[in-house]
């Protein structure tokens, strides 16, 4: 474990992290980070949001800058430090990571809700169930109050679905569910003698099409090999798979649902591109997202 100290540190190989906060390491990795940043906050202090998301190994949304996130009692007082930024809700830490307090992860997502979007949350909502971290009926009850964040929460409920194997397999379902196209993850294919065939990331309901998130470990020789058999496997059972890159759901998308559409044998809707767009807009994947997180983020990274 690298070595933190508070106070003031003049030796070579320390960085400081924040004034009277050190690390024994010219590059440190956020959870030792965090245990400087610990040592000069109040005693109430958990780390909550995107902080807390990144600790418990959540997907997270597109890499903007971001200061550390903090929750603390309001009777505390305010610690106004540069690439901080203070929640005064007073969530109190619930669990220990690393002997780190962290807010409970209903309670995190709460605070993401606040300043994030849908298309930034589900996966993190989905692999935080998928993690065995985030209890439903937990966020429903906290969904149902009145807090700040409780409104997008309860956006995002509906679509959580712990099935989900990858953060781009989750934006490429709620594309779909944004267009109206039902779709059901990683569903199994077999033949006709009932032999396992796939597992594929999004069946489009009703048809013979999947759709699948292909990343970049794909690209790997012995993977595309293994891709290549599959979809032969595939093809012989008489199904259609469609891999898609992460730039092509984010910047095609009216592609892939022209290409549903055709297979459903729905006409175009121009409506449905449409709210797919706003989406993308309102996340940290577009401008809309990204300028609203500078602005509540006052504090500079």
């Amino acid at each position: 474990m690298v070595e933190v100290a508070r106070g003031k540190v003049r030796r070579v190989g320390w960085t400081s992290v924040t004034p009277g906060a050190h690390v024994a390491t010219t590059a440190p990795e956020l959870r030792d980070a965090l245990r400087a940043w610990h040592l000069v906050l109040p005693t109430t202090a958990a780390f909550t949001h995107l902080t807390a998301a990144a600790l418990r190994g959540w997907w997270l949304p597109a890499p903007v800058p971001r200061p550390v996130f903090v929750s603390v009692s309001r009777q505390d007082r305010h610690p106004q430090r540069r690439g901080l930024q203070v929640d005064r809700c007073g969530a109190p830490a619930t669990e220990l990571s690393g002997g780190l307090p962290l807010t409970g992860a209903a309670e995190t997502l709460l605070a993401c809700a606040r300043d994030l979007d849908l298309l930034d949350l589900v996966p993190m909502a989905d692999s935080a169930l998928r993690s065995g971290h985030l209890d439903l009926v937990e966020l429903s009850e906290l969904a149902a109050g009145r807090r700040p964040g409780t409104r997008m929460l309860r956006r995002v409920l509906p679509l959580v679905d712990a099935r989900s194997e990858s953060p781009w397999e989750s934006v490429m379902r709620v594309l779909h569910g944004a267009a109206g196209i039902r779709v059901e993850p990683q569903h199994v294919v077999r033949d006709a003698a009932g032999g396992f065939v796939a597992r594929a990331d999004l069946w489009l309901v009703g048809t013979r099409r999947l759709h699948e998130y292909d990343g970049e470990v794909h690209r790997d020789l012995d993977t595309h090999r293994s891709d290549l058999d599959r979809d032969r496997r595939l093809v012989e059972a008489g199904w259609q798979r469609c891999g898609y890159t992460a730039g092509e759901v984010l910047r095609k998308g009216g592609s892939i649902i022209a290409s549903a559409d055709a297979v459903l044998g729905r006409g175009w809707d121009p409506e449905r591109l449409t709210a797919w767009r706003a989406l993308v807009r309102a996340s940290l994947y577009g401008p809309d997202g990204r300028t609203r997180a500078r602005r509540r983020w006052t504090t500079e990274c």
